[in-house]
């Protein structure tokens, strides 16, 4: 009998394992869906990222997506993972213009996670921050990282129930926080209703293709439920459904939005996420077996994410707008 040499036995076991492990991984996703059942299911998802620590450790401050387009990119084609989030962040304040705002002007950040976005708002751009999050997880993490005597503060909050008053603030911020939102309509009537009279907005959000523009094939509404029943989204807006909540809004005052399409500057977020891991092994292996099942498991889900906006079932929309004044 003929025996497989030791460098072949390994390499065979260690195939078994990583198939062994993908098993065990792909059923523990189809069986743990997080199906968004209320604000409270978002508050717990949230929750439970948080405090297992490892988006943190993989994503850093930010919870959101990288720009990736003209910004430097190195000679071999790659930026780094984290510096592309905080890029996105000033690419989306120039965009929108909050970097014309006086310092000292007076932002709501809605959905403002572990407070990546509301810290460089503050510390780069002089304005007054005040992030909001449905996670109390998110918003005791988003306290603990933030140094004392910077102007930015945050409070649990539900983002369709703003607990600030009417035209209060001088902008407002809100990145891939709709996706959670049951109620789009109510979620653009709160952001706008908070924003004074030549206030400003600037919005993000992963946006699906809008019915007008083509039915869902068959693979297209299973990647689409996918994409809804594992991270505890409701349902996703179109660029021009969103768009057009916010200029229809009782308190747009007849603003007119503006919207961009930045899939391509931030699609490369999708691989570069799971790169990471490979990167930074031990932001992963530091936390334990455990941490390395909930990488895997959340793998599927980014890949689909991925194919769904290279493929336009998805894409990344921007929105912006100055409130009328009086």
């Amino acid at each position: 009998m003929t025996l497989l040499s030791w460098p072949l036995a390994a390499t065979i076991g260690a195939g078994a394992l990583l198939a062994a492990a993908i098993a065990v991984a792909t059923r523990f996703w189809l069986q743990r869906r997080r199906r968004y059942e209320s604000s409270a299911s978002v508050a717990d998802a949230y929750d439970r990222w948080t405090n297992d620590q490892l988006l943190e450790r993989l994503w850093g401050d930010h919870i959101h997506l990288g720009h990736y387009r003209n910004s430097g990119r190195a000679p071999s084609g790659h930026q780094d993972f984290r510096a592309a989030k905080e890029i996105f962040v000033h690419e989306l304040v120039r965009w929108s213009g909050l970097d014309r705002l006086p310092a000292g002007s007076t932002v709501l950040d809605v959905g403002c996670g572990i407070g990546g976005s509301a810290r460089i708002l503050a510390r780069d751009y002089g304005l007054n921050v005040l992030g909001i999050s449905i996670s109390p997880a998110q918003i005791a993490r988003a306290q603990a990282l933030t140094p004392a005597g910077l102007s930015c503060r945050f409070a649990v909050m539900d983002a369709l129930a703003l607990e600030v008053a009417d035209a209060s603030v001088d902008a407002v911020w809100s990145v891939e926080a709709c996706p959670h939102m049951p109620d789009k309509q109510r979620y653009a009537d709160e952001l706008l209703r908070v924003v004074k009279p030549g206030g400003l907005l600037a919005v993000a959000d992963w946006n699906r293709r809008d019915p007008a523009d083509g039915a869902m094939t068959r693979r297209e509404r299973w990647v689409m439920r996918q994409l809804l029943e594992q991270w505890a989204h409701p349902e996703f807006a179109s660029i021009r459904g969103l768009r057009q909540h916010l200029e229809q809004s009782r308190y747009a005052g007849g603003m007119a939005v503006d919207t961009d399409d930045w899939t391509r500057a931030t699609l490369p977020s999708w691989i570069d996420s799971i790169a990471e891991g490979v990167r930074r092994p031990g932001a992963i292996l530091g936390l334990g077996p455990g941490a390395v099942l909930q990488g895997l498991r959340e793998t599927p889900t980014i890949l689909l994410m991925h194919w769904a906006f290279a493929t336009g079932l998805m894409q990344f929309g921007v929105f912006r707008g100055v409130k009328p004044g009086w």
